[in-house]
């Protein structure tokens, strides 16, 4: 049965981030998760506002959400709300970014000195602990579990996930023509009724945490426009959006300014797969390559 939120009405804030704010949700258990027009690079050294980037990502996020639903990867995404709001389940985030890559770019090229669009002959995981005022440094896997950020076993459900994410994630972008060089993914835990332990993708899978580049062009397509000053970061997203056949050919955003009631009309996405599947416990027994902590 469908909950209806009075988004007019006062709500209690739980988190205020660069992208997103954080709502109590209508129910135990549930959040309602806004996302904002801001954008920001380098650790939020780097702002600026761009009109219709959050519901860009909130409709690009939450189709992408349901597809991986619908190959068994269980996401917090329940359904979009309005044309900027999603209700999301309440997870305990683990403070871990998981960042798989595919070719390089970004950070990779200047830790390593590799050149950009290098494609890599096998896909990366990388690790990075989630803490701003720190730069979110990259660690490794004794780290994680040194710190008791999350356990082997928990971790290795993530990477499994992760893997799964984007061997789906490169099909479904190559089928739209576009490239999928990296992204980053959170997790976080959902604990059943007799303490059962089940590990959920959270935040978002949007432009803003994705790089994807034109297949034939190697046009940049994402966030990086506005990290390297490159113009036209909503008619970027706009193009994303469309080839997945979210918003009509022409886009949502005109002279500046988002088309309230062209957005307001596209309707809602839902995740109805969420409500009928069987969650995973994350098994405690050990992993299948014994790790050396």
């Amino acid at each position: 049965m469908k909950t209806w939120i009075n988004t007019g009405a006062k709500r209690k804030v739980l988190y205020e981030g660069k992208a997103k704010t954080i709502y109590e949700g209508p129910e135990p258990g549930t959040l309602v998760q806004y996302f904002k027009d801001d954008a920001t690079a380098f650790n939020g050294e780097k702002r600026d506002l761009i009109a219709g980037k959050g519901v860009l990502n909130n409709r690009i996020s939450a189709h992408l959400m349901t597809k991986l639903e619908a190959i068994g990867i269980p996401t917090h995404f329940m359904r979009s709300l309005n044309m900027r709001e999603q209700l999301v389940r309440q997870l305990e985030i683990i403070p871990v970014e998981v960042v798989v890559r595919n070719i390089a770019a970004g950070s990779l090229c200047k830790r390593l000195g590799v050149k950009e669009g290098t494609i890599l002959t096998h896909p990366i995981v990388e690790f990075y602990y989630k803490k701003d005022e720190l730069g979110d440094p990259m660690v490794n896997e004794h780290h994680i579990v040194g710190f008791g950020w999350a356990d082997p076993y928990e971790l290795e459900e993530m990477v499994h996930m992760a893997w799964r994410v984007n061997d789906y994630l490169n099909g479904l972008f190559a089928g739209i023509g576009l490239r999928l060089v990296d992204f980053k993914l959170e997790f976080g835990r959902l604990y059943g009724e007799y303490g059962e332990l089940y590990i959920l993708l959270g935040d978002e899978i949007s432009p803003d945490n994705c790089r994807l580049w034109d297949a034939k062009t190697n046009e940049k397509l994402d966030k990086d426009r506005f990290r390297q000053d490159l113009g036209n970061v909503i008619e970027a997203y706009e193009q994303v959006a469309e080839r997945l056949g979210l918003i009509p050919k022409g886009g949502i955003v005109q002279g500046g300014s988002i088309n309230e009631q062209l957005a307001a009309s596209l309707g809602e996405i839902e995740n109805e797969v969420a409500e009928q599947r069987r969650l995973r416990e994350v098994n405690k027994t050990p992993p299948n390559k014994p790790r050396k902590v």
